[in-house]
């Protein structure tokens, strides 16, 4: 999988820099640097020691103990650039239209479950899951219980998505890959909670087997008085009940079988997620080949 541009938190970094005292722990930022909680070791962003406040002189002072990566903050997180080797170029960060937009508002929701990263995609990328497991949400309660799909390619990847039927529940999804790897949708509101619908940009970061990080942005285009209206009732109201549809998604995965992948039994409706694997697939082997070349 790509994940050249990750999602990290801050944090990150600090304890990185912690790991020059020889201690794992949190640190403080300083804002043009982090410092170690442990015994205060300044680092900046560039990986280099600028100050060891704890004694008169020091011989890390001016030396690179870490490594450093390209960042790009956006919408409330931190993209950083992993290179395959030394010396790999940046690739140039790009984003769907409604992670950049000023047209559109959101809120960032960030979770880790405990399962492989894999697992989460193939839940996005699963349609039918949508009127089922979510039935009694806010925003999938409606449409066919049964669906044919299609899958349209983009220049950026391909859309999965029902055939007759479109802005009823979860219909259709995106999935892309420019400076990194996303998915894109669009769930729309109940008649009763004013109709029309949101976007959810979302991003998977593997953190070993059996955990990933997720990131969805809840986005909605919205101007003036209708964009703070919809932000007053996300908070208020909305955001609450998203995220009772992210846990029924969490718990579902964190409650497969172990090895689940092998003893699946996919149908038309995986046509998708299957075409995803073999994307993803053909992504790790490209750059498995280029690092071979390199090394």
């Amino acid at each position: 999988m790509d994940i050249r541009h990750v999602l990290v938190l801050w944090t990150w970094l600090a304890r990185e820099a912690s790991l020059i005292c020889g201690k794992d722990s949190l640190g403080c930022n300083l804002g043009d640097r982090v410092a170690c909680w442990y015994h205060g070791a300044q680092i900046n962003g560039q990986g280099v020691v600028v100050g060891v406040p704890a004694v008169n002189s020091c011989s890390l002072k001016g030396k690179t103990c870490l490594k450093s990566y390209p960042a790009v903050e956006c919408n409330g997180a931190i993209f950083l650039w992993f290179g395959d080797s030394v010396g790999t170029p940046v690739t140039s960060f790009s984003l769907p239209e409604e992670m950049t937009s000023q047209d559109y508002s959101g809120f960032l929701c960030m979770q880790n479950w405990k399962c492989n990263y894999r697992y989460a995609i193939d839940n996005v990328m699963d349609l039918m899951h949508g009127r089922y497991l979510h039935a009694s949400s806010h925003s999938m309660g409606e449409g066919d219980t049964h669906a044919e799909m299609v899958i349209k390619n983009t220049d950026t990847g391909l859309i999965f998505e029902k055939m007759g039927q479109k802005g009823v529940n979860f219909d259709w999804v995106e999935f892309g890959k420019t400076a990194t790897i996303w998915l894109r949708l669009a769930v729309p509101y109940k008649k009763k909670y004013g109709g029309g619908e949101f976007m959810i940009v979302g991003f998977v970061t593997p953190v070993n087997e059996q955990n990933c990080q997720v990131y969805f942005w809840r986005l909605k285009k919205a101007s003036g008085l209708d964009r703070n209206i919809w932000r007053f009732l996300y908070r208020n109201r909305l955001e609450g009940l998203h995220w009772d549809v992210v846990e029924q998604d969490r718990l579902v995965l964190e409650t497969m079988v172990e090895n689940a992948r092998a003893k699946e039994n996919l149908y038309q409706h995986d046509v998708g997620l299957v075409r995803v694997r073999r994307m993803m697939e053909q992504i790790a082997t490209d750059q498995a080949k280029q690092a071979c070349a390199v090394a």
